[in-house]
């Protein structure tokens, strides 16, 4: 996407009715795409918000061998607007942490820059800088980020800021979608499927990002806070363009989890 990123034309895209699992599940161009491998060695995963990196790579990231470092861009603070901002980035922090923790029985170091949710395009260059940082300390392999076409602002500026510090770095870069799913139909000509892979999961890693994914309650149930239950609950996004939730809403309903929990995930290289 472009600096003229239209906010209200992207949010329509995401609040209209999305592309069916099936249409997707019944497109057989989408499991023809080249198939690659886990990748080795450290890999830095970046998400815009915390859940992007379990939607998006999650089930990847639960056969990874190596060191793992996960960068959670903004705290997801803004994902509920009615609610205390404070608190809502608090509780997506222990459900990540909690998700995390059924994805594989590892330590995921963690980066949290908190950075203003729903606002990173206008940190980007900040951004950019911090995650060159993260590669070089790494000593990373492979940079994981969101989807530069995702229609989502957030989403975009965060892969865009990651492409960059990889270019800078030497570093290889991997996007992910999450909202595409959601605009976009198979063929779609927005997409560029000619670098789309496919990542295949084994049934034990296919149930483990299902398992974690679980853990977001804020995002696949209607969500309020309540100060006797608030600790175990988290609030959801990976959403907002925004697709800021109102009471009662539940941000990811099972027509949107059927797009991430295929047999696979996809990324462009």
């Amino acid at each position: 996407m472009t600096e003229t990123f239209d906010r209200e034309t992207a949010a329509a895209a995401i609040e209209a009715p999305g592309t069916p699992e099936e249409h997707w599940a019944a497109w057989e161009n989408l499991a023809r795409l080249p198939a690659v491998p886990p990748p080795s060695g450290p890999v830095v995963v970046v998400a815009a918000h915390p859940d992007d990196e379990v939607l998006g790579f999650g089930g990847t990231m639960a056969q990874l061998t190596g060191p793992v470092h996960l960068v959670t861009v903004t705290d997801g603070e803004g994902s509920h607007p009615h609610l205390p901002a404070g608190r809502i980035a608090a509780l997506r922090a222990a459900e990540l942490e909690r998700a995390l923790g059924a994805l594989a029985p590892r330590a995921y170091r963690t980066h949290r820059l908190h950075i203003p949710d729903t606002d990173v395009g206008a940190h980007e260059t900040q951004l950019t800088r911090q995650l060159a940082t993260v590669l070089r300390e790494t000593g990373a392999g492979l940079c994981v980020a969101p989807f530069t076409g995702d229609l989502h602002a957030d989403h975009e500026a965060a892969g865009r800021a990651a492409a960059a510090a990889a270019q800078q770095t030497g570093t290889p870069c991997w996007h992910y979608p999450i909202w595409m799913w959601h605009w976009a139909a198979p063929g779609d000509p927005r997409v560029p499927w000619s670098t789309a892979r496919r990542l295949p999961l084994p049934s034990w890693a296919q149930a483990r990002k299902q398992a974690a994914i679980q853990h977001f309650t804020s995002q696949i149930t209607p969500f309020s806070l309540d100060t006797d239950t608030d600790t175990d609950v988290g609030t959801g996004t990976g959403t907002g363009t925004e697709t800021n939730a109102h009471p009662g809403t539940v941000i990811l309903p099972p027509s949107e989890l059927a797009h991430h929990t295929r047999p696979f995930e996809t990324v462009f290289i």
